[in-house]
């Protein structure tokens, strides 16, 4: 008698798929390509001019812009950065861009702490009213500003001028009130997001408003904080209109006003141009990537929260 085992039933095998593991479809594939294109598409002004501050403008001029290159060199930078003096620019902008930033985190942070957390009468107002200081466009008040300036008097030790015209002061102050009022409300949403109950227990334990703000609210606020220097550093750094507007002095404009000893009277050498463009650039990347960690942390904040 031979006993006859039933065959094994056969097991099929479905690939795992979890968070670390995703399918790939046709769908993910067009997304992953349009954002390339769209990434290339923002790059390429960038990756041009630094291709063409590589290049001699005779070569270019022959054989144009997008031709392959015959020679490359660094030579250019070393021009642009000494033909425009942009060392005592970049301290000029320096001397803007940071207390500017610094300036303008700190009057937000802390309006931003009062709304959200001293529960003041008016907040939610006063809140509406730095939101729509944005909305203002900054061309509108150029002539008051400057007539107003210039009837503002302050020591010599401040200024040469004896007025807040041709100061940093008066860029200063200008850029510190058109900033406020975003980085008031970007505080303020994020603050929210604090539990309350870490604020009332410091209460409880006798912490004053100062104690709150500054050694309990603003640590949690670091990732905001940093997203916010960022932009801030980069709007403030690359403004030109109100330096050229409310300072006549040469020596103390900003670096981007450099770029115009680039220019000739009757010639410009764009190769040359845009090499300074990409020095002028530097900075502006280099307190990104300083900060990107806590700057994408900032974006991302509240993504993955229902």
């Amino acid at each position: 008698m031979t006993v006859t085992t039933p065959p094994a039933p056969v097991r099929t095998v479905t690939p795992v798929t979890g968070p670390g593991k995703r399918r790939v479809t046709r769908g993910r594939l067009g997304l992953h390509a349009f954002l390339m294109v769209v990434s290339l598409a923002f790059l390429a002004p960038l990756l041009l001019a630094i291709y063409a501050s590589l290049r001699p403008y005779e070569e270019t001029a022959k054989y144009g812009y997008f031709s392959l290159p015959r020679h490359l060199s660094f030579d250019y930078y070393a021009k642009a950065f000494n033909d425009s003096g942009m060392g005592k620019y970049f301290v000029n902008s320096l001397i803007i861009a940071v207390p500017g930033v610094l300036l303008t985190l700190f009057l937000a942070s802390f309006v931003a702490f009062c709304v959200t957390r001293l529960r003041m009468r008016g907040g939610l107002v006063l809140l509406m009213v730095f939101t729509a200081g944005n909305l203002l466009p900054q061309q509108v008040i150029v002539t008051p500003l400057y007539v107003l300036f210039t009837k503002i008097n302050l020591p010599y030790w401040m200024s040469d001028s004896m007025t807040m015209y041709d100061s940093y002061w008066a860029v200063l102050a200008v850029q510190v009130a058109f900033q406020v009022g975003f980085c008031v409300f970007v505080l303020a949403n994020f603050m929210r997001t604090i539990p309350d109950e870490i604020v009332e227990a410091a209460r409880v334990d006798g912490a004053g408003v100062w104690t709150q703000y500054w050694n309990i609210t603003l640590p949690l606020c670091r990732p905001a904080l940093a997203a916010l220097a960022t932009l801030q550093f980069t709007w403030m750094y690359n403004d030109f209109l109100w330096a050229l507007v409310f300072i006549s002095d040469g020596d103390k404009l900003p670096i981007t006003s450099a770029l115009n000893n680039l220019r000739g009277q009757f010639f410009t050498d764009y190769n040359l141009l845009a090499a300074g463009s990409v020095i002028v650039a530097l900075p502006t990347v280099l307190v990104f990537l300083l900060l990107q960690r806590h700057f994408i942390a900032g974006l991302t904040l509240g993504a993955s929260k229902g």
